[in-house]
């Protein structure tokens, strides 16, 4: 079913979302002072090509080990020209590409989707794209070494 959903994600507009997260990895490449934020665009443009059966979690939750305050102030700042460069602009496409989606009955669970990925367009820095049972994976150990 995730296959049948990430085609029809890729049909119904995801390969303009996909290219649009390409084209701001590009960017970043060249950009020598943007190249912090490379990393979290090519994470975030493998789940735009395949938004089902995959799940951005920041690293803190997959990693609380190497929870570092210094690191995560970084990546807030880095957040921060994230937004002012890109993310708004990333974050508008997702949202029309939803709605538009979301207009025929057979496009509404890809348009959630997209709205999902217009949250994350936001605030990418710190983000890994993993696969849904390893994101839950992740939550529970880390809520189990919370409460624990």
């Amino acid at each position: 079913m995730r296959t049948v959903l990430n085609i029809l994600n890729f049909v119904l507009g995801g390969f303009l979302t996909t290219f649009s997260w390409f084209l701001a990895t590009l960017v970043s490449i060249v950009l020598i002072f943007t190249l912090p934020l490379t990393r979290s665009c090519w994470e975030i443009t493998r789940l735009s090509l395949f938004p089902f059966g995959n799940e951005a979690v920041h690293v803190d939750v997959l990693y609380p080990e190497r929870k570092n305050e210094l690191m995560n102030a970084g990546g807030t700042l880095l957040n921060v020209f994230w937004f002012v460069v890109f993310g708004w602009w990333l974050c508008l496409l997702h949202i029309s590409t939803g709605i538009i989606q979301c207009l025929s009955i057979i496009g509404i669970p890809v348009g959630i989707a997209n709205f999902k990925l217009a949250a994350i367009a936001l605030w990418p820095v710190g983000r890994r794209v993993v696969s849904v049972e390893v994101a839950q994976a992740a939550r529970e150990a880390n809520a189990r070494g919370r409460f624990q």
